[in-house]
């Protein structure tokens, strides 16, 4: 570390910079779409590769070519233990092995081969089927390959529970709602379907583990589910026939322009599911849409061994189109550079302008903001609003007219869903009701969207980017983000990996806002960030971070995560020898074309659960870092 820690001679270091900087802007510059947008891969687990073949299966339109290509990704993620895991490098994960075997023998590889004896042995070891999440047993009752009584109940009539109730669907967030209402549909009416072989050696047999004790929630709910189950065996009645017509109306009508849910993988197969069960066959158009939305989310690639086929969980074409002006602006292109300007234009076009779900706490508020992926909208979220204003503020437009009024009205539509305790959560307001994760159904994943610091340092920084710093609304979110900082100095990132992500998000936000760089918050932020510094001179964060405290700032030092570090340091006023460091490692770790090597996921889906490798956060995080690093040396 001494030599890192060494100042090189400024104008060498400077120039060394600046080319850095330059071969990162022209390959950024070189991924844009002729639209105007960028988008990046959003690699994830096998899971969405085998749903996608059971999926086929259960709709009986699965076919060779298919089939083996998504066989042959599931194989080449396989690790020598015979497992698959949930991100590269973590541990092994019991339900995605499970899937994934169940795929595999399903496309006709041999279970006494070593890949899948080795699967096999695993499985075994640590609980069988038994053991595994609801979603993928779930997946095995489907084929008859595990009980529906041994599920958890979703009794369709949620869908009639008014807004007020308790378990009502929009006390859910909103890819849980997403993905409940069509499950309710599929678990009432439990079809079975033929897998062509059977999973059965999976078992172990083990007896359920005794109920929790029944003055807990978790324990009254598990004794609620039995007495469902119990009144599930009475006949169908027109409270039940209401409660699936809802349901169904429910789906239909949130649709999406390109044929999916949400613009994610799971209410999308489910929908696809509920509504063929419905009678909606697959030459149906709602169905036709949905599988030709479906397949514009398959990646194909030529490799070694021969094509392979593997599904995006989803898109970010906004995000990323978002992220990559920001960072090319910060690099120091013309504001009114016409690849920009042609972003610009394409954002503005994205801008949505009716109401969804987040209206069902906000009535009178009116529309505005930005969504993800390329169409959904019902589900525009604050954090990607947030980072597209921030972006379309910085452009000299020649219509500026057009960015002014499209600025405001998503300004008036982020300040309208702050929640009441001053902070923001992504897609909903005051989505904040707990009872739902006592529910047996949920096991995976987060099923709510609290206020979170990544979320609300962006829109902060936003608010204060637009001359609202003193504004209440700007004054209550900072005051979150202080009451929420962690004992160590960190913040918790809950779309990002993990403590560095939301410490990068926080430190700009606050300094934004008019946070002196000298306050108590600061300082700790920065002594958290130059204490996890790795002797490469990066940062990294192990996923296991959400999970095992530990972990808790370590992991190997990556593009995007050592860039969010040198973004909070940059921002509190720090030039010295930890942040020439950083951008140390940002140099050495440059590829020829100026892009970076990031295998490791750091982008986060549901903490603990599902997570993402977003192929642009290597570029964008890092170009805005070198870039905000030369303004500062040249001031």
């Amino acid at each position: 570390m001494t030599e890192l820690r060494e100042i090189t001679d400024d104008v060498v270091f400077g120039d060394a910079v600046r080319e850095a900087t330059e071969r990162a802007r022209t390959h950024l510059l070189g991924l844009q779409h002729p639209e105007g947008w960028w988008k990046g891969e959003l690699e994830t687990n096998v899971t969405m590769d085998a749903e996608d073949l059971m999926l086929r299966q259960f709709l009986g339109i699965r076919d060779a070519q298919r089939s083996e290509e998504s066989a042959r990704w599931i194989r080449s993620q396989q690790r020598q233990d015979g497992t698959w895991a949930n991100f590269r490098g973590g541990p092994a994960d019991l339900s995605t092995t499970v899937e994934a075997y169940t795929v595999l023998k399903m496309v006709g590889d041999d279970p006494d081969a070593a890949h899948m004896a080795r699967a096999r042995e695993y499985v075994l070891a640590h609980g069988g089927i038994e053991a595994t999440r609801v979603f993928t047993r779930i997946w095995l009752a489907l084929f008859g390959e595990w009980s529906w009584d041994r599920l958890p109940v979703l009794p369709p009539e949620i869908a009639l529970l008014p807004k007020w109730f308790p378990l009502n669907i929009y006390d859910w967030a909103c890819w849980a709602r997403q993905t409940v209402v069509p499950l309710t549909v599929v678990w009432t009416m439990q079809p079975r379907r033929d897998l062509g072989v059977s999973v059965r050696e999976l078992r172990t047999g083990t007896p359920e583990p005794p109920l929790a004790s029944w003055r807990s929630w978790a324990g009254a709910f598990q004794r609620l589910d039995k007495v469902l189950h119990l009144l599930e065996k009475i006949p169908r009645t027109p409270l039940r026939r209401l409660s699936l017509r809802r349901a169904e109306k429910w789906i239909l009508a949130r649709q999406e322009a390109d044929g999916g849910w949400g613009g994610i993988q799971p209410p999308w197969v489910y929908s696809i599911i509920a509504l063929y069960l419905r009678g909606y066959d697959m030459d149906h158009p709602v169905q036709n849409k949905a599988m030709a939305g479906l397949d514009d989310f398959t990646i194909r690639e030529q490799t070694p061994h021969g094509w392979v086929r593997r599904l995006e969980a989803c898109q970010s074409p906004v995000w990323d189109t978002g992220l990559a002006l920001t960072a090319l602006l910060d690099a120091g292109t013309p504001d009114d550079e016409p690849a920009l300007i042609r972003a610009g234009n394409w954002l503005l076009d994205q801008e949505i302008s009716v109401k969804g779900d987040w209206s069902v706490r906000r009535p009178d508020l009116a529309p505005s903001g930005w969504a993800f992926e390329f169409a959904n909208v019902n589900y525009a979220d604050t954090d990607d609003t947030a980072e597209v204003v921030l972006a379309l503020r910085r452009l000299r437009h020649p219509d500026p007219a057009r960015i002014d009024s499209a600025v405001a009205r998503a300004t008036a539509w982020i300040e309208g869903m702050q929640c009441r305790d001053g902070g923001w959560g992504a897609f909903d307001a005051d989505n904040t009701r707990t009872l739902c994760e006592k529910l047996p159904f949920c096991d995976f994943g987060a099923v709510i969207d609290p206020p979170s610091a990544d979320v609300t340092g962006h829109i902060v920084e936003m608010l204060a980017a637009g001359d609202d710093a003193d504004a209440a609304v700007t004054r209550r979110g900072v005051q979150w983000l202080l009451d929420n900082q962690e004992q160590d100095g960190s913040w918790f990132g809950r779309w990002g990996a993990n403590h560095v992500y939301g410490t990068g998000a926080v430190v700009p936000a606050l300094v934004d806002a008019d946070v002196p760089t000298t306050h108590p918050a600061i300082r700790r932020a920065v002594r958290w960030l130059e204490q996890h510094q790795n002797e490469d001179g990066g940062w990294g964060e192990d996923l296991r971070s959400y999970t095992d405290r530990s972990w808790i700032g370590r992991g190997e030092s990556t593009a995007s995560q050592t860039a969010w570090a040198l973004l909070a340091l940059l921002a509190a006023g720090e030039r010295g020898v930890v942040v020439q460091a950083g951008v140390g490692w940002l140099l050495r770790t440059q590829r020829e074309d100026g892009g970076w090597d990031e295998s490791l996921f750091t982008g986060t889906g549901f903490p603990g659960d599902f997570y993402i490798n977003y192929h642009l956060y290597r570029l964008v995080f890092p170009l805005s870092a070198l870039g905000r690093f030369l303004s500062v040396g040249d001031r």
